[in-house]
This record gives C-alpha cells, sequence and structure tokens, in this order.
C-alpha cells in the first residue's frame, strides 16, 4: 500500500492527522509512519482505508488502489507541479525534519545521543560491531552478570528503531523483572513500552492496535493459554524483534531414553522462534525475525540446555546436538558473545568492577534460663526428636520442615516465633478435625502416602535451596518460598492423635519461650549489627540489608526505626507491587538527609530485590546468610556492577558461629575468603553457585544438627570442597565451552580514536535546537526563553497544540512545558527533546506535514560557491525483500535499507549525488536569476529525470550490495543446512531403531514415540528443500524499494561582490595555510576536512562544519577558517552555526584578515557558539570588532 494514497485519502476529506488518526481509530504516531512509509496497516487498518475510500468522490476505484502492491518506484503521478514558488524556510524545514529523523545515517552511533546513558567499551562493541550489522539478529548475548545487558538491548532496539529496521519488540522477561525492564527502556532509551498481563485480555487483544508495538511481558504470563492464544490471533502482525532475558529458564532436555523433553516455557520460546516440528497448541502463524537472548549462565552445567538454546537461534542450522558440536568456532561470534567481568574495562582500560571484601563477623547468643540459646538448645532438640521419628515415614518431608525451623531460628527470635505459631494453628486445625470425627484417625497414614508421592513427584520442594532468586515467581503478594515453607510447615509425620497432642505441647512450649525471650528484647544479631553500624567506616553511610523471611524483615525495620532512624528505612519483598518497589527503590537512592529526604537504610528479600541495580550503595549486611551459595553470588551482583563509584564493596555476613549450622556457614565463608587470598582475585565469589553444582549445603547444615562433633565433621568436609584449583578448573572449562573471550583491551586505541570522531558528527545539541527555531513558525508556534537551557511553548494560533498536550501529560506535571535540547544529566525537571521523544516526533510530523506542499512546489536558494545553477533534489528511497506468497516466512515485504539521497542535476546533464545536509551551506532566494531559466520552462520533465535516475542508479545499487553481501554468506547457509539435515536424519534413523526395539518389547509410550519418529523422517526430505529455498530466496528476493521525492530546490551562483570576494580560492588557500601554519607550531597534528572527499578520509560527513581538524594532547579540535582580502564581518554556514553550538569549547573559529596584504593576521576564538553566536541571536553574520573583542592571544 503506497504512503501517498493514505496522505491524499486523508487531504480529500479536509482532514488533519490528528482528525484522521481519530477516525481510524489508531495513533497520531501510527497515521504519521503510514504516510511516511516507515510501516503498514495491518489487515484492520488497511480495511477502514479502503471503506473510506470508497465513500469519497473518487468512490471504489480509490479503495481497489488501497489495496495495490507495496512496492512504488514512481510517485511523479501525485506530486504538485514544481514552479519553485513554495517558502524556502519551509522547504529546509521538511527535509532537516526527514535528516534528523535519519540520525544513525549521520551519526553511526546516533542512539547514544539521545539515550541517558554512555556506553561501556564491551557494550559498544557488542552493539556496533557484533549485532547491528547483522540483517537476521539471532543472538546469545551472554556477558557475566552486571555487564549491562538491558543497556545492551535498548541501545540496539533504538538504533534499530532510528534505522526502520524494525518497529514491533516484545521484550518477555522473568515477573520479577518486568518493572526493571519496562523502567529502564522508558527512563533511559525514552522507549514507551507498555506491560502487558493477562488480565489485559478482558479488553481486547493486548498484542493488537495502539499500543501493542512496543510491550513487555512476563515468560509465565506469556506462556499460558490466555496470552499466548492472543499472541496466536490472526489480526497480531509479527513482532520484529523479540527478547528474552534470562534465557536459561528457557529449559529443555532429554530423557534417558534419548527423547525430547521441553517446558512449556520453552515451547513458547520454538513458537517465537519459529521451529517448525511443534504441537499443534503451540504453533504461531508468525516467526519473530529477530530474536535475542539474555543471560549470563547460558550452561549452568549442563550441555543439553546449553544446546537448546542455541538450537533456538537457527533451528534449522542447529537442529541436532551433532549438528551444533560440528559447527565451526570461528562461526559462532555471528551468533554469540560472552565476556567476564574480567575483560571488562574503561575506555583507559581500568576495570569497571570494585574490589569485594567480605568480612564474617560472628556473634554469641545471650546465656541463661530464658535466653537464646536456651531457645536454640530446645528448638534443636525438637528438629532432631521430629527428624528422628520420621527417618523410617518420610524423611524427605520431615527434613524440609525441619529446615524451615532451622533457618529461621538462624533468621531471628521473631521470624521463629511466628513459624511456632503457625505450626501450632495448623497442629490444632488437624487435631480438632480428628477429634470431631471430621477426619479419622486412620487417615493420618493415607496422608503419609500422599505425602511421600509429593514428595516423589518434585511438588514439594525448598525453593530456598533448590532455586535461585530468578527463578522464584511470585504470585498473589507471595514469593514462592514463602508459599513452599507455609507448606512445609503443613505436613506431619505423625500416625496417631497421641503423637500429634505429644508434638503440639512442645511446640506451645517452644512458642511460649520464644515471645518471652523476644518479649525481653534479646536480639544478639541485630545488637552485634547496630554495633557494626556505628563504626566510623560505615557511619552514616547506606547500607543495604537481606534477609530471607519478610518476618524479619519487618522486625529489622521496626527495630531500626526504635534506634532513631524513622523514615530512614525502605523495604522490599513478594507481596508489593513493581510500581511500590520502584517507589521503595526510589526512596533509598536519594540523599538521606533532611534536604534529600531518602533512606539509610534497605532491607529486602531475595526475590523481591531480583533485577534491582543498587551500586550508589557500597555496603551490603547478609543479616541472613543464604544457605544456597548462589543466592550468595546474586546478592552480591546487586552492588557489584558498573557504576559503583567505590573501589572497594563491602559485604558482612552476621553468623552464629558457635552454634551447629553457623559453624557450617562460616567455615564456607572463612574457606570463600581464604581462596580470594590464594588467587589475588575475588573470581572466586563469581563463581561460588557453579562451585557448588550438585552439592547441596541444606545437607550439611541438616545432618549438623545432630550433635557437635557431626558439626565440627561436616564442616571440615565441606572446606574440603573448596579449593583454588576449583576455580582455576571452572575458568578452563568455561573457556572451553564458550571459546576466548572478547578482548576488549585491546580495542580500546580504536574505540578512543572512533569516539573522538563520533563527537565531531554529533547532532545534538546544535542540529535539533536550529531546527526547532526554523520549524517554530512553520508548526505556528513561539519558543519562549533560553533555548541554551529551558524554554517552553506559546501557541500562535488556536488548536496548534491540540495533539501535543496528550503526550505531555505523560511526563511529570513540573515538565510538561519546559523543554531542553541538551540531555540531563542533573535529574531536572524537564522534557528532553531529540528525534524519537514523542513531543519532538509531533512537532516534527506536523512540521513535515505543513511544509511537504511548499516543498514539492520547490524553492530557491543560493549557493556562494557555485558557478552555475542546478536542481537539487531530496528523497526517500528503501531496499525491501519481497515478498513470495509460497513461502511463510516471506508473507510480507521487509524493509533491509531505508536512507534519503540528495542529488545535484545540472542542465549539462549531470547528476551527481550529494549529502542532503548540503542544504544547510545554501541561503535562501526570493526570486531566480536569468539563468535558471533553463529549469523553469520543463521543470517537472528535470524532476522526472531525476527521480528515474535515482530509482535506476543510486537504489539499484544499494540493492545490488544488499544482495551480494546477502550472497557471499548463502553457500555458507547452504552448507551448513545440508549438513545439519544430514545428521539429522542420522539421528532420526538411530532413534527409530532404539526405540523399534523397545515397542516390541511391548512399551506403549515406545509406540507414540516411533509414531512421530516415522512422521519427521517423512517430512524430512520437504523440510530440507523448503529450508534450502527459503535461503535462497531471501537472496533473490532482495529488491529496490520506493522512491518518494520530497523536495526539490533550485540553486543559484551568488552574484553578490561580497560572496565572491568571500569565496576568492586565493583568499582561502591563503587563510588555511595560515591556521595550518599556526597549529603546527603549537605541536598539533593537523587534518584538512574541508572538502568531501578529505572529511570522508578522516572519517567526517562530507560537510562537517569546520575546515581544520586539529588533535594536540589528547584533545581533538574543529577549526573553521575564515579568509578575507581585508578587514570586514565574517558569515557562518547554518551547518557551521549548529556544530559550533554541538562541539563548544572544542570549536575554534580561525578568522584570517589582510589576506590580500603582506602579513595576514590570525584571530582565534574558542567556543564562537558562546561568544559572538548566541549574542548575535542566531544572526550568520559576525561583525570584526566582536571577532577582536573576543579573541585569544597569539601564542
Amino acid at each position: 500500500m503506497k504512503p501517498e494514497q493514505v496522505r491524499r485519502l486523508r487531504m480529500t476529506l479536509d482532514l488533519t492527522q490528528q482528525q484522521f488518526s481519530d477516525l481510524l481509530g489508531v495513533s497520531f504516531v501510527t497515521l504519521n509512519r503510514w504516510e511516511n512509509g516507515q510501516s503498514k496497516p495491518s489487515a484492520m487498518g488497511l480495511a477502514k482505508l479502503q471503506d473510506l475510500a470508497a465513500r469519497t468522490d473518487s468512490g471504489a476505484a480509490e479503495a481497489g488502489a488501497l489495496g495495490g502492491r507495496s512496492v512504488s518506484s514512481d510517485t511523479s503521478a501525485e506530486l504538485p507541479r514544481l514552479d519553485f514558488l513554495g517558502d524556502a524556510n519551509a522547504l529546509r524545514v521538511l527535509v532537516e525534519g526527514e535528516r534528523l529523523s535519519y540520525g544513525h545515517l549521520f551519526n553511526p552511533v546516533f542512539a547514544t545521543e539521545i539515550s541517558e546513558i554512555d556506553p561501556l567499551p564491551h557494550q559498544r562493541i557488542a552493539v556496533y560491531r557484533r549485532m547491528l550489522p547483522q540483517h537476521r539478529l539471532r543472538f546469545l548475548l551472554a556477558d557475566d552478570a552486571g555487564a549491562g545487558k538491558t543497556i545492551m538491548t535498548g541501545l540496539y532496539v533504538r538504533e534499530s528503531l532510528s534505522r526502520r529496521t524494525i518497529r514491533r519488540v516484545m521484550v518477555v522477561a522473568p515477573a520479577g523483572l518486568v518493572g526493571n525492564w519496562y523502567r529502564e527502556l522508558r527512563k533511559l532509551f525514552q522507549l514507551q513500552f507498555k506491560i502487558v498481563t493477562g488480565g489485559d485480555t478482558k479488553n481486547g487483544n493486548p498484542f493488537v492496535g495502539p499500543g501493542s508495538d512496543l510491550v513487555v511481558v512476563s515468560l509465565d504470563s506469556l506462556r499460558s493459554p490466555r496470552l499466548f492464544n492472543a499472541l496466536r490471533d490472526s489480526q497480531v502482525a509479527p513482532y520484529d524483534l523479540v527478547v528474552f532475558d534470562e534465557a536459561h529458564k528457557l529449559s529443555a532436555n532429554r530423557d534417558l531414553d534419548g527423547s525430547f523433553r521441553a517446558t512449556d516455557r520453552y515451547r513458547l520460546a520454538e513458537a517465537i522462534a519459529g521451529v517448525r516440528e511443534l504441537p499443534d497448541e503451540w504453533r504461531l502463524p508468525w516467526a519473530a525475525h529477530h530474536l535475542l537472548l539474555l543471560t549470563a549462565t547460558p550452561h549452568m552445567g549442563k550441555e543439553y540446555p546449553y544446546y537448546c538454546l542455541w538450537r533456538l537461534l537457527e533451528p534449522e542450522i542447529f537442529s541436532t546436538e551433532t549438528a551444533f558440536a560440528n559447527f565451526p568456532r570461528e562461526s559462532r561470534d555471528r551468533y554469540f558473545v560472552r565476556r567476564v567481568k574480567e575483560e571488562m574495562v574503561d575506555l583507559y582500560g581500568k576495570s569497571l568492577y570494585a574490589e569485594r571484601f567480605c568480612d564474617t563477623v560472628s556473634y554469641d547468643l545471650s546465656r541463661g534460663a530464658i535466653s537464646e540459646q536456651a531457645l536454640y538448645d530446645r528448638t534443636t532438640a525438637y528438629i532432631r526428636d521430629y527428624y528422628n521419628q520420621a527417618r523410617l515415614l518420610n524423611p524427605q518431608a520431615a527434613r524440609f520442615a525441619m529446615t524451615v525451623f532451622q533457618r529461621r531460628m538462624a533468621s531471628s527470635t521473631w521470624a521463629l516465633l511466628c513459624s511456632f505459631r503457625n505450626r501450632l494453628a495448623k497442629l490444632d486445625a488437624l487435631i480438632d478435625d480428628i477429634q470431631s470425627g471430621r477426619v479419622p484417625e486412620v487417615e493420618l497414614r493415607s496422608q503419609q502416602k500422599r505425602l511421600k508421592r509429593k514428595v516423589r513427584e518434585g511438588r514439594l520442594v525448598d525453593v530456598l535451596a533448590a532455586k535461585t532468586a530468578d527463578e522464584e515467581t511470585s504470585t498473589d503478594g507471595a514469593e514462592e518460598n514463602e508459599e513452599s515453607e507455609a507448606e512445609a510447615l503443613g505436613t506431619f509425620v505423625a500416625t496417631s492423635l497421641a503423637e500429634l497432642m505429644d508434638e503440639r505441647g512442645q511446640v506451645q512450649e517452644l512458642m511460649t519461650l520464644a515471645e518471652t525471650v523476644h518479649a525481653s528484647g534479646q536480639e544478639s544479631k541485630f545488637e552485634r549489627m547496630a554495633e557494626l553500624l556505628r563504626a566510623p567506616q560505615y557511619q552514616d553511610q547506606k547500607v543495604i540489608v537481606y534477609t530471607e523471611h519478610r518476618d524479619t524483615l519487618e522486625f529489622l525495620s521496626r527495630r531500626l526505626e526504635g534506634m532513631g532512624y524513622a523514615d530512614q528505612v525502605a523495604y522490599i519483598h513478594g507481596g508489593l507491587g513493581f510500581e511500590e518497589r520502584d517507589a521503595q527503590v526510589e526512596r533509598f537512592r536519594r540523599p538521606h538527609d533532611a534536604e534529600g529526604k531518602g533512606a539509610r537504610f534497605f532491607i529486602g528479600t531475595d526475590a523481591a530485590a531480583e533485577g534491582i541495580n543498587l551500586q550508589f550503595c557500597w555496603i551490603l549486611f547478609n543479616y541472613d546468610v543464604p544457605w544456597n551459595p548462589a543466592r550468595l553470588e546474586q546478592r552480591m551482583g546487586r552492588i557489584h556492577r558498573y557504576g559503583q563509584k567505590r573501589d572497594r564493596v563491602a559485604i558482612v555476613n552476621l553468623v552464629a558461629g558457635k552454634t551447629r549450622e553457623g559453624r557450617v556457614i562460616k567455615t564456607l565463608l572463612d574457606k570463600l575468603e581464604e581462596i580470594r587470598k590464594q588467587l589475588g582475585s575475588d573470581k572466586v565469589f563469581d563463581v561460588v553457585g557453579r562451585i557448588f553444582e550438585g552439592m547441596a549445603i541444606t545437607d550439611y547444615i541438616q545432618r549438623a544438627v545432630e550433635s557437635d562433633d557431626e558439626a565440627d565433621k561436616k564442616a571440615l568436609e565441606l572446606s574440603g570442597q573448596l579449593t583454588p584449583e576449583q576455580i582455576k578448573a571452572i575458568e578452563a572449562r568455561e573457556a572451553s565451552i564458550y571459546g576466548p573471550g572478547g578482548d576488549v583491551r585491546s580495542d580500546l586505541p580504536q574505540l578512543r580514536e572512533a569516539m573522538a570522531i563520533e563527537e565531531m558528527r554529533r547532532l545534538l545539541p546544535g542540529y535539533v535546537r536550529r531546527y526547532l527555531e526554523h520549524a517554530a513558525p512553520v508548526v505556528g508556534i513561539d519558543f519562549v526563553g533560553d533555548l541554551d537551557e529551558h524554554f517552553f511553548m506559546r501557541p500562535c494560533k488556536r488548536g496548534v497544540l491540540d495533539s501535543i498536550l496528550p503526550l505531555l501529560e505523560t511526563y511529570p506535571e513540573s515538565a510538561r512545558n519546559r523543554f531542553t535540547v541538551y540531555r540531563p544529566d542533573d535529574g531536572r525537571d524537564a522534557i528532553f527533546l531529540y528525534p524519537g521523544e514523542p513531543v519532538f516526533e509531533r512537532l516534527s510530523a506536523i512540521a513535515i506535514e505543513s511544509a511537504r506542499n511548499q516543498a514539492l512546489r520547490g524553492a530557491i536558494f543560493t549557493d556562494v560557491g557555485a558557478t552555475a545553477p542546478y536542481l537539487f533534489h531530496v528523497a526517500r528511497v528503501s531496499v525491501e525483500r519481497g515478498v513470495d506468497p509460497g513461502l511463510p516466512a516471506f508473507h510480507s515485504p521487509e524493509a533491509i535499507e531505508q536512507r534519503l539521497v540528495g542529488l545535484k542535476q545540472y542542465a549539462d546533464g549531470r547528476l551527481i549525488e550529494t549529502p542532503v545536509e548540503h542544504l544547510l551551506l545554501l541561503k535562501p532566494t526570493p526570486k531566480p536569476s536569468p539563468g535558471s531559466v533553463v529549469f523553469l520552462a520543463q521543470s517537472d520533465t528535470w524532476r522526472l529525470a531525476a527521480q528515474e535516475h535515482i530509482r535506476r542508479d543510486l537504489v539499484a545499487k544499494l540493492a545490488d550490495l544488499q544482495r551480494m553481501n546477502a550472497t557471499t554468506r548463502l553457500a555458507e547457509t547452504e552448507e551448513y543446512l545440508q549438513r545439519a539435515f544430514d545428521y539429522q536424519e542420522s539421528e532420526l534413523a538411530a532413534a527409530r531403531k532404539r526405540f523399534t526395539e523397545k515397542a516390541r518389547d511391548g512399551n506403549r509410550i515406545a509406540h507414540a514415540e516411533l509414531d512421530r519418529i516415522k512422521a519427521q523422517q517423512k517430512s524430512l526430505a520437504h523440510r530440507r528443500e523448503q529450508a534450502l529455498l527459503q535461503a535462497r530466496r531471501e537472496v533473490e528476493l532482495i529488491q529496490p524499494g520506493r522512491v518518494e521525492m520530497l523536495a526539490t530546490a533550485l540553486i543559484q551562483p551568488s552574484t553578490d561582490p561580497d560572496d565572491i570576494k568571500a569565496r576568492d580560492a586565493e583568499v582561502e588557500r591563503i587563510a588555511v595555510e595560515v591556521a595550518i601554519a599556526f597549529e603546527a607550531a603549537q605541536g598539533a597534528d593537523v587534518r584538512d576536512v574541508s572538502t568531501p572527499p578529505k572529511a570522508r578520509l578522516a572519517g567526517l560527513n562530507d560537510y562537517p562544519g569546520f575546515d581544520l581538524m586539529s588533535k594536540r594532547a589528547g584533545e581533538e579540535r574543529g577549526i573553521e577558517v575564515k579568509g578575507r582580502v581585508g578587514v570586514g564581518e565574517i558569515e557562518l554556514t547554518e551547518n557551521e552555526w549548529a556544530r559550533a553550538c554541538n562541539l563548544r569549547e572544542r570549536y575554534w573559529l580561525y578568522a584570517v584578515f589582510d589576506c590580500g596584504g603582506v602579513q595576514p593576521r590570525l584571530l582565534r576564538v574558542q567556543d564562537p557558539f558562546a561568544k559572538l553566536i548566541a549574542k548575535a541571536r542566531g544572526s550568520m553574520a559576525i561583525a570584526y570588532s566582536d571577532i577582536a573583542n573576543a579573541s585569544e592571544a597569539v601564542e
């Protein structure tokens, strides 16, 4: 469908874009994208357009036209006559608005300008070298924790949206991280993502219509039938990019007989990845073109699940584990990158991560008849007796229940007391049921059988021991570990009423003792922490306190407030929604003084705090040391990550070292610290979870309860499990799995040089500021205030802000009419305007729409450097992958590349491709000169010839280049596909033989598996043929896309004597020589970038906005040279004005006067934007006296 047809229909109906979008039931931005060719209407949108077209005077013919080909190479029939009576400012506004929307063409790292981040070297390498160059991204980003995978994803999304290579993006994350993704993408990248939940289906399909293009959804919500069925709806447009965070959760494995076993999470990922052989209930009518998997732990010590992640990237190429194993190591770089913390450095090679110091602090329990020690001894006896009673009946269930008491006893008296109360309530309920006859006593033995089966089937799990925090799920305000512990406290091993009554008596006594101890205020652990907090190094510092139990969290909050820290305690647990969690984190982030009104303490449970980055704090107290080492590793990751301002972080572990459990935990922590010292590195803390893979620390602690001797024995055994050699072995194993890591350090010199060039190519703030100044009168608004600081909008005509006001309401009230063109770095309340920001986009859309007809009519400009008149055309062009109805993957066209092109057209027939920003070098002119008559008589013919040249030569060459690049990869892809299907054929044959034998032996399950294998074998040849055909057609379908003419300008040479003098070649040569000689005398390395070829050679745009690039003492300067025969004013172009605004102190004006004499005079002005241009209030002409007054002394 053609964008100009949508636009023409709107004009026929005499509607504004806002009115038309309201009529169609779509957003203003969506309609604007349709009219600009940035996206195509959905099936529902197309139907509405056809219906409206049928009701217009043009009737059914127009309605039919709307359903035509999507590719148009000729828009001349819809263009207004070219008479050059259009407004020159309006033409420039349209072209500059379009140019800014293609920011990446002028600054390849444009997203770094408009995002509130400063990407690190490893992040730049991943996004700009490894990910963005790929036409189809299928990638596993597996950097260590804390590397900024959210930032890399956001940067990739922002760049891809700017390049028009994607439109619809879905981020799939664990439930606990959904809010974090939503917050980070909005705050750092201004990406307006929407959170989708299962409840949204009550109001329609959340994946259809306005607001559905950018969504974040939880993994478990999306795999639920309700949301997955919504995703399968035929009205859902395919998502171009799908991101799976914590991708190791997409688990799949194989059974002992070799059959494939996938979880629902993995099935979901298979459907989105485009796996062909899927059960019907998991089929999607589309597959994501781009797939990004994020995880810091891709391997998890298991080979097959690791292979299954790779299979999602290329289901056909990695169709079998053998195909993956034989895939060339060097070719894996296209799909995978992993950098460990030691490889991540800043631009100067300094490690990004602070050093970690762990201090294990032991404390003694209070003693006496009513004391913590007495409570510990009696509770331990209860645990030991209870477990011994259950040893023969149901040992695993009993062990879990007793572990709950052990952990809570180690946590706090209050947590233990709450557990006793819960246990007593459950005992009372069961005893009452038996005594009343509602439950027969013999039912107790039946319960034991059911309990055994539950344990055997894995339905009764100690979540704190078996899962890491990121693997937990929260439902209805409860963390998964809380639900599992509540279930454990409701399990009983008693087989008679007498045994239940006996346990009830013990629990009642223990509860009474716990109440007495708690009421006495004894809490040695808390007193030890309070003592440490008063130490000089921790005094008045922000502190994170981790606990495993919400009851202890509440106790800590009360005690800290009782110490005088009222209103200084933030907290987070599974009962809080993500908005409240964000609010608590923000409280903690703020300064905890009277002015900041922030919190000094942050108390959190593991699952609730997962995904929250707290690197602004450097002290972490493990009030409860987790018995799962992987959780200890995760806690450290909250503060041990990039952005930590301190050169060290402190982790304080509180342990009752003389208790049996405490002796085991203290031994573990002391051993880790010993290894850290032996290795001279804190790497041990990054792999502590992997050291204990397959080992249960809980088992050691449970056995320690039996006696003091047993506790010492288990502590010694655990110590023996930890050696420095283990750490080295883990590093060697991971190197063999992942291959060599990313060598960031060797790339630093090249990166630093590239970043210096990038600074010279920036578009913000200068070009955006100048654009807004020119666009304001076209839109019908006025900017009031200081554009170099803050300003606000004032409408100059009625209704002009109607479509902007709803966007302003999405910002805080204090910022709604306060704008800036500078990236905020101090939390100020102002809307940062830039291409991609909603308010800027709306303003730009209104300006472009208002200027469109003027630009197509044409306007006249003067080029002071020209010797003959010419036409300058600007067009939007594209290369796309066309449609093949026979292949589902190619049912709709796909944009491969979109760009703007500029073309000079001379009367002698010459056609020269010229950068679009050439227009910034020109001055508007009110009327044509006699020499331009040749273009006026047949202007439309000239434009048609230019359009044909763009289509036939420029766009065809772009398509040829894309096709050539794709062809070079095709042979390799075909080879990998052939090999993968050969492996698959071999594996199916082996599996068929294996299951045939089992079926003969009467195995009923084997019969079903055998039928599945036979079906796969039968379809294998067809699937091979289709996969190869799709690979070939993807290359063959690359073709030139649309050519849309945007503007045409008539350019005339200047007849002004002052212009002719200013552009005298000899004067320019003398001025440049004087400037170069001065810089060389200062020891600078100077490069002449005054012409497009010289600028390109230096890595700059054709028109960088200055003549010389000078490097001295590591600093890059842009120097604009102006020469005059004698003395007089100088004039800057729009381009030079904007570049001076961008570079400020690194931009110099070198004005060389008296070039016609014996001794030219050099006047140098640093930051002419501040010293000269801003004072001139936007004028391009600067007087000699002003330059002389602002100039630096010549050294």
